[in-house]
């Protein structure tokens, strides 16, 4: 009972610390949606950029030392451990079959107003619902209440009543393909008008369409979309933060990011790369919409490289550069820890913490944009065939910046606590499990001061990216 208060005091100064931390340091900062191309500001920085830098660093630092102060492994276990469960056998197939059939419908609705529906982006049902619905506020609920994807997905809800399964998935592929192809959704996303023209949004996602259910029915929907669709993958990363996860029984309520401690989130090095996806995802949409990237892109195209094979390449180069942080990290680690777990093993059961950091990210980048063009998505869909004379899109409030910056902080807080808690699930020692969680940590405090340096700098229009 002593050593269980006493954790819990810890645990509270550790709180204290990021409040006060958080409110003195941090500052106003925005995150940048303007590679999205449905709004133009992120706001600035209320503080000197080193202060911030140093402050949004230091958080994420002293966090992690107070956190090692929990060292009772009854404590740690009582917050991974504790679930309720829940049996909806009843309503399980009704309801998937709402849900399903109201997948399908959101697609071709969509694909067939951004056919049909006014060629204006910011007006545009078709965008709206992509990038304000899908994109921002259905990743929001995946990892702040469930994901409900699965029950959702259009896609495997048309791959499952035809043929299929007429070859065996490759285990060697593991979930590559679908690392590969989210890299290639990011790069489109980017140099393709998708946001300003709803007509060749349509004809991405018919694209995207035909990609994914040709990899369902040659591999099965069950093996395609566990592990080789994008969408699917994405939502099920973020999924595994909320506190309402799905089992076969029903539903289980868990603390947040307590099944990110599990051992079965993550089972090889393509699920790790896909995490590294994520977080290098929102860093790099911020980075090509700040003077340094702006400037890096136009160098590179006055040597004649095509703009789209620069972009390609820095997202690229970048993704690569983060992995090879991150698999340092896991090095140092094993060295650290002096353990004969492998570097692999260690790369693989650490990332599962990178989705919480993802989850913050996307928070900050998302939530003031879901706000401000809420209005305007509603109105689209009650006429979706005609453009609305003023459309209304909310302003936010100088202080929301707060809010921002409160998600990323919370995000970071949460990996390092369950960084922890797997450090202490591989090791027996507790200097062990401690010493080990020292290069993660420095990582997760480098990721967290790029991202606040990209935030705390202006935006301006991507070169070369249609508008």
């Amino acid at each position: 009972m002593w050593g269980r208060s006493t954790a819990v005091r810890r645990l509270g100064l550790a709180v204290a610390a990021i409040a006060a931390l958080s409110l003195t340091g941090v500052g106003i900062a925005a995150a940048s949606n303007v590679a999205v191309g449905l709004t133009d500001s992120r706001g600035d920085i209320a503080v000197p950029t080193w202060l911030y830098l140093a402050s949004g660093g230091g958080t994420v630092g002293a966090v992690a030392l107070l956190t090692m102060l929990v060292t009772d492994r009854e404590f740690i276990d009582s917050y991974h451990d504790s679930a309720r469960e829940a049996s909806i056998a009843s309503g399980r197939q009704i309801g998937e079959l709402l849900l399903g059939t109201l997948g399908v419908v959101g697609l071709v609705f969509v694909v067939a107003i951004g056919f049909v529906g006014p060629q204006i982006g910011q007006v545009s049902a078709a965008v709206l619902v992509t990038f304000v619905g899908a994109r921002a506020l259905l990743t929001m609920f995946a990892y702040t209440v469930g994901n409900p994807w699965p029950a959702l997905n259009p896609w495997r809800r048309i791959a499952d009543v035809v043929p299929n399964g007429f070859a065996t998935y490759p285990d060697r592929l593991a979930s590559w393909p679908a690392v590969g192809a989210l890299l290639v959704l990011i790069w489109i996303e980017l140099i393709a008008p998708l946001s300003s023209s709803p007509r060749a949004l349509s004809i991405a996602i018919l694209g995207y369409t035909a990609f994914t259910i040709a990899g369902a029915v040659v591999f099965t929907p069950a093996v395609w979309f566990r592990k080789a669709d994008p969408l699917s993958v994405w939502f099920r990363c973020y999924g595994s933060v909320a506190p309402i996860q799905r089992t076969d029984d029903g539903l289980t309520l868990r603390p947040p990011g307590a099944r990110l401690s599990d051992d079965d989130v993550l089972t090889d090095l393509s699920g790790a790369a896909f995490a590294i996806v994520l977080v290098w995802e929102l860093t790099y949409s911020g980075f090509v919409v700040t003077p340094p990237g702006v400037w890096t892109v136009e160098a590179l195209v006055g040597l004649g490289l095509p703009p789209a094979l620069v972009y390609l390449g820095l997202l690229l180069v970048g993704f690569v550069a983060f992995c090879w942080v991150y698999w340092i990290a896991a090095g140092l680690t094993r060295a650290r820890a002096e353990t004969y777990v492998s570097q692999r093993y260690l790369a693989i059961r650490f990332a599962p913490p990178l989705f919480a950091i993802a989850a913050g990210y996307h928070f900050a980048h998302f939530v003031g944009f879901s706000i401000s063009l809420w209005p305007s998505l509603v109105d689209s869909l009650l006429t979706p065939l005609s453009a609305p004379v003023n459309p209304t899109v909310l302003g936010l409030t100088p202080w929301f910046g707060y809010v921002e910056i409160a998600g990323i902080l919370l995000g970071h807080v949460l990996a390092v606590w369950v960084a922890h808690t797997v450090a202490f699930e591989l090791f027996p020692g507790k200097l062990q499990s401690i010493r080990s969680q020292y290069p993660f940590v420095a990582v997760m405090i480098c990721f967290t001061m790029v991202s606040l340096w990209l935030q705390a700098l202006p935006d301006m229009p991507a070169a070369y990216v249609p508008g």
